[in-house]
């Protein structure tokens, strides 16, 4: 296998591991709406309130975060045409190879990383 066939496919399983979390947490937050569909609005009156309402925001968290995780794999193959793929964005050197075993979609080196 060729190095650009390793990272096109390393890339592949991060967007479809990516895909399959953005699908289960939109089945949890359909979930959580339908249980909520009965309960009532006042989150501070409501036993259940503050519990839903704690889960519904972590649930969204995490699927904001799946989803960007997706959008991060698109745009690396967009690199990876480029002839871009593995140069950190921010100081323009060679991001190491370890950094981007672990994370594929990876834009920037850990260095240049907030």
């Amino acid at each position: 296998m060729t190095r650009d066939q390793e990272i096109r496919a390393a890339l592949s399983e991060w967007r479809a591991q990516a895909d399959e979390r953005v699908a289960r947490l939109e089945r949890s937050l359909a979930a959580l709406q339908e249980a909520r569909r009965g309960s009532s609005d006042d989150d501070e009156h409501d036993p259940e309130g503050v519990t839903l309402s704690g889960e519904w925001s972590m649930l969204s968290g995490l699927l904001g975060s799946a989803r960007e995780d997706a959008a991060l794999a698109e745009d690396a193959f967009r690199r990876l045409e480029q002839g871009e793929y593995g140069i950190c964005a921010a100081c323009g050197e060679p991001i190491p190879a370890g950094q981007l075993e672990v994370r594929p979609a990876r834009e920037r080196c850990v260095a240049c990383t907030p």
